[in-house]
C-alpha cells in the first residue's frame, strides 16, 4: 500500500506540475546540461549496479543534468521500463531529452572508448598501453605475467606474442584483462587461420613455431612490399639448418640491458634467444606480429635468398649468396 501511494504521488506531482499535456511535452524537450558539454566531450554518467528509478534519477543529475530528479523518478517508473535501465558509464550528448535518455540506458548504449596495440609491440609495451589507458578499469595490477595469463583464459601459456595487434572497442571502464582476452583469443584465430594456409613444404611443425617466425619478422621488416621476402630467408635458413642471425631476437634477449647500441659483445654473448650463437627458432616469440606477417611465415616468398641487408630507405637488399651478400653491405652500409 505504501509503495502504490508513493507511486501515485509522484505521478500526481509529475501531472501537477507541468500539466497533463505538459508532461507529454516535457519527454521530448532537450535537457539541460552544463555549459561544458558538447557533441565532442559530452557529459559523463555512471549509472550504480542495482540502481532503481531513484538512483538513476539522482546520478543523472548529480553528474549535471539540470531538471528535476523526481520528475525523472517519476517517468523511469511511468514508463514501467525502470527495471530494465542497465548499469555502466554513458554520455549524455547536448540534445538528449528524458525520453531518449531512458531508451539509451534501457539499450544498454554506453560510452564507447578504443585501445589500439601496435604490430611490433613486447608484451612490456603493450601492459604499459594497458595500464596507462584511462578508459579502463586496471584489474591486473600487483600481478606476473604467469597471473595475467591465468586472468584472460590462458593459463600456462608464455604471454610473448599472444595478443593480436589492432583496435580494440570496449564500452568505458571496462576490465584490462576483458580487452587483453579479447586480443588473445583474436590471436588464436588468427593464427589458427594462417596455419591451415600454410605452404605444405614449410619447415615449421607447429603454429606455435609459426607464431615465433612471425614474430622476427615483423620487427625484421621495414617495409611491408619486403615481408614475404624476409619470411622465406629465415625460411630458407631454417630448411638447411643454417643460424637465423638476427639482432631483434639478440636484442630481446637483452632485455632492459639493451640500451639501443647493439655491440659485437652482445652478439657472441649466448643467451636462449641468441640466433648468432643457436641454430633454430628462440624459445618464444619476441613481439605481437600483425596478420601480414603471420601469412609471411607460413606462405613465404619463393626465393633462394639466404641474406639481406638494409637499403637505408626501409627496404631491404636480398641477396642468395654471401658474396652478393657482402657487395651488398658494401654498397649500403659501409660506403656511410
Amino acid at each position: 500500500m505504501k509503495r502504490l501511494f508513493a507511486w501515485l504521488l509522484l505521478v500526481f506531482v509529475l501531472l501537477a506540475g507541468l500539466g497533463g499535456a505538459g508532461a507529454w511535452w516535457w519527454l521530448d524537450q532537450p535537457l539541460g546540461l552544463p555549459s561544458q558539454a558538447s557533441a565532442e566531450a559530452p557529459l559523463e554518467v555512471q549509472i550504480p549496479s542495482g540502481s532503481a528509478a531513484r538512483g538513476v534519477a539522482a546520478a543523472l543529475t548529480g553528474a549535471g543534468v539540470q531538471t528535476s530528479p523526481l520528475l525523472l523518478q517519476a517517468w523511469f517508473r511511468f514508463s514501467g521500463r525502470a527495471r530494465d535501465i542497465k548499469a555502466g558509464f554513458y554520455e549524455v550528448k547536448p540534445g538528449a531529452t528524458p525520453r531518449s535518455v531512458l531508451d539509451q540506458l534501457v539499450k544498454g548504449e554506453q560510452a564507447l572508448r578504443s585501445l589500439t596495440l601496435l604490430e611490433g609491440w613486447s608484451f612490456r609495451e603493450l601492459m604499459a598501453a594497458v595500464r596507462a589507458s584511462p578508459d579502463l578499469t586496471q584489474d591486473l595490477e600487483g600481478l606476473d605475467d604467469a597471473a595475467v595469463m591465468a586472468r584472460v583464459g590462458f593459463p600456462g601459456r608464455h604471454p610473448e606474442g599472444r595478443f593480436f595487434p589492432d583496435t580494440y572497442r570496449m564500452v568505458r571502464k571496462a576490465t584490462a584483462s576483458s580487452v587483453l582476452r579479447q586480443s588473445a583469443q583474436a590471436m588464436e584465430q588468427r593464427l589458427a587461420l594462417a596455419w591451415s594456409q600454410r605452404d605444405p613444404s614449410t619447415p615449421l611443425r607447429s603454429p606455435d613455431e609459426a607464431l615465433i617466425l612471425a614474430s622476427i619478422v615483423e620487427k625484421e621488416t621495414g617495409t611491408a612490399a619486403d615481408r614475404a621476402m624476409v619470411g622465406g630467408v629465415f625460411t630458407n635458413r631454417l630448411r638447411i639448418g643454417m643460424r637465423l642471425q638476427t639482432d631483434p631476437t639478440v636484442i630481446y634477449g637483452l632485455g632492459e640491458r639493451f640500451d639501443g647500441n647493439l655491440r659485437r659483445a652482445d652478439l657472441l654473448a649466448d643467451t636462449p634467444y641468441n640466433s648468432y650463437t643457436r641454430a633454430g627458432l628462440p624459445p618464444t616469440p619476441i613481439a605481437m606480429p600483425g596478420w601480414a606477417s603471420l601469412m609471411a611465415a607460413v606462405r613465404p616468398a619463393d626465393t633462394r635468398a639466404l641474406y639481406f641487408v638494409a637499403r637505408g630507405d626501409g627496404s631491404s637488399q636480398f641477396s642468395a649468396t654471401l658474396d652478393e651478400h657482402n657487395a651488398a653491405v658494401r654498397r649500403y652500409q659501409l660506403q656511410k
